[in-house]
């Protein structure tokens, strides 16, 4: 796949974010490129594309980059907000955009890419409602609050 050049230019600029000297970005970082670039990749679609688990173990420079980013663009694993909101759907038992909040934090404990307990901590005081008194919570609003997080984070 090739490259629009708006791809290209929305990469020179967050590449040179991450490599301010010209020696290439750590593969540490793959994922927060990737995610800079509004991406959402999972760990295991970071890893196949080169990215290390430990700092200093290679360099990636913004040539070998391109084709990693076009890669990403075409992999269709990797969530978006319509996704995330049909998925708790499923927990929605009242159909009212309610659901239990020890559930989605079992979700987010247990399912896919699963969160430390610190992670989690931090998920729930920054971006969940108070459960009602029946334990409920709003999931749209959540989903809204992470998202909008993780492109802060970029």
């Amino acid at each position: 796949m090739e490259l629009s050049k708006d791809d290209i230019e929305r990469v020179n600029f967050v590449w040179g974010i991450y490599d301010s000297t010209n020696e290439g970005v750590d593969a540490f970082y793959l994922g927060d490129l990737l995610r800079a670039l509004e991406m959402n990749p999972t760990l295991a679609t970071i890893e196949k594309m080169g990215g290390t688990k430990k700092k200093g173990e290679k360099k990636l420079m913004v040539d070998e980059f391109y084709p990693i980013f076009a890669q990403v663009i075409k992999d269709k694993d990797q969530g978006v907000y319509e996704d995330f909101i049909e998925c708790l759907k499923l927990y929605d038992k009242a159909e009212d955009g309610h659901m239990i909040g020890g559930e989605l934090t079992h979700i987010l404990l247990s399912l896919g890419e699963k969160l430390s307990d610190a992670e989690l901590d931090e998920v729930v005081k920054d971006c969940m409602d108070p459960e009602d008194e029946d334990g409920m919570i709003p999931y749209v609003p959540f989903v809204k609050k992470v998202m909008v997080r993780l492109s802060d984070m970029k």
